[in-house]
């Protein structure tokens, strides 16, 4: 269960999108989540590894020294 307050602007938008369609506000709401929430998980987990890389706790390669290494540089 979610109880959320959207702006006045919104909630109107989605009654109207609701009662045009004979679907649910919460039928919008939910697929609006589902379809986001991957984008937000992967912006949540490149902050995290940028943060890590600043503080000095991961380090990162460069395409080429990876080539050089696995032999596939030309």
């Amino acid at each position: 269960m979610l109880a959320l307050r959207l702006p006045t602007e919104i909630e109107e938008r989605l009654e109207a999108l609701a009662k045009a369609t004979g679907r649910t506000k919460s039928f919008y709401a939910r697929e609006a989540i589902l379809e986001h929430l991957d984008d937000l998980e992967d912006i949540y987990l490149a902050e995290k590894t940028l943060e890590q890389v600043r503080h000095g706790e991961m380090t990162t390669h460069s395409l080429d020294d990876v080539e050089r290494e696995l032999g596939l540089a030309d």
